[in-house]
């Protein structure tokens, strides 16, 4: 019952969302993007005092015998790592949003859609994921290994190389399925020209953003479950993140250049759960250093960044 109201709850979000505050398609300013961000974090922040209320109540199935106070610590550290790890698939959608020129006030349509897609696809990775994790024990050091070279790969990764969604692999296939066209008809995914359908470029962002995060998921599902196994406190912390992103979106877009140091907090965090996961058998960190060490890394690499921005401005 937990599950199926969680759910729904989130469906009512999303229709309020989609059919209420953005019914009208409009560009959303970094006000009114700043107010919804805080909105969200908040509600995160308060469904943590929920998480502490369920279990303390024994509502939810307990599989790792989880105390009240440390299933909302797991949730919020959870719900910090998949919120940090997002840092560049914001940066990506930019770049997606930029390469097919979707106009600024249809944006947030296609980040809807996309977030549909991401709680599904990520549900499937989740589910999948805590399975391994009960069934095979060795498999934590496979996920620990994984987030290890992520994070090296990040480290060593050539800062010259460009992504282009038009090369990329999942365009391509797009155009081989359906064709493509650069017309557009205002929010529309699919237009009808010559009684054949063609895809706008609405939809193949759409497309491109959704493989994109499945990509971006094989790192951030590990790294929460380098956390907790709890599937409940994986999928809620995920898809509060999820949510959040939109609006996080909007208010950052235009500030990614200056946050060029959160990559190395990013990092940090990477090697930080792909070790705890490497040692989930000999030594287990207590609950609030995770949650110190990931919350200290996102602080440093933000006030590094913003100082660093600051010493550049021309005076």
């Amino acid at each position: 019952m937990v599950w199926f109201f969680f759910i729904v709850v989130i469906t009512i979000f999303l229709a309020l969302d989609l059919g209420v505050f953005n019914k009208t398609p409009h560009i959303i300013s970094s006000k009114e993007a700043g107010i919804w961000t805080s909105v969200w974090v908040s509600i995160s922040i308060a469904f943590s005092g929920v998480i502490y209320w369920l279990y303390q109540n024994n509502y939810l199935d307990n599989p790792t015998q989880l105390k009240p106070l440390e299933a909302s610590i797991k949730f919020l550290t959870g719900y910090l790592i998949e919120l940090s790890l997002s840092a560049d698939n914001i940066f990506v959608i930019a770049i997606i949003f930029s390469s097919f020129k979707i106009a600024q006030k249809y944006q947030h349509r296609v980040l809807f859609w996309g977030i549909i897609g991401a709680i599904f696809f990520r549900g499937i990775m989740i589910f999948f994921g805590v399975l391994l994790i009960q069934k095979i024990n060795w498999i934590t050091y496979v996920f620990g290994a994984f987030l290890l070279f992520t994070a090296i790969k990040m480290l060593f990764k050539n800062e010259e190389e460009d992504f282009n969604p038009k090369d990329s692999k999942i365009y391509k296939i797009i155009g081989k399925i359906i064709p493509i066209t650069e017309h557009r008809d205002n929010e529309h995914f699919i237009i009808k020209e010559n009684n054949k359908n063609y895809a706008t470029p609405l939809l193949v962002a759409l497309l491109v953003i959704e493989v994109m995060d499945v990509v971006f998921a094989t790192d951030s599902v590990p790294a929460i479950l380098a956390i907790t196994s709890d599937p409940f406190l994986v999928f809620s912390s995920n898809i509060f993140a999820i949510l959040g992103l939109r609006s996080m979106y909007f208010f950052l877009a235009n500030m990614l250049e200056k946050f060029s140091y959160l990559e190395y907090s990013l990092i940090a965090i990477l090697f930080f759960v792909g070790i705890k996961m490497l040692l989930v058998h000999f030594y287990k960190f207590p609950e609030w250093v995770s949650l110190s060490f990931i919350a200290i890394a996102l602080a440093t690499g933000v006030i590094v960044s913003l100082k660093k921005a600051n010493t550049q401005e021309p005076k």
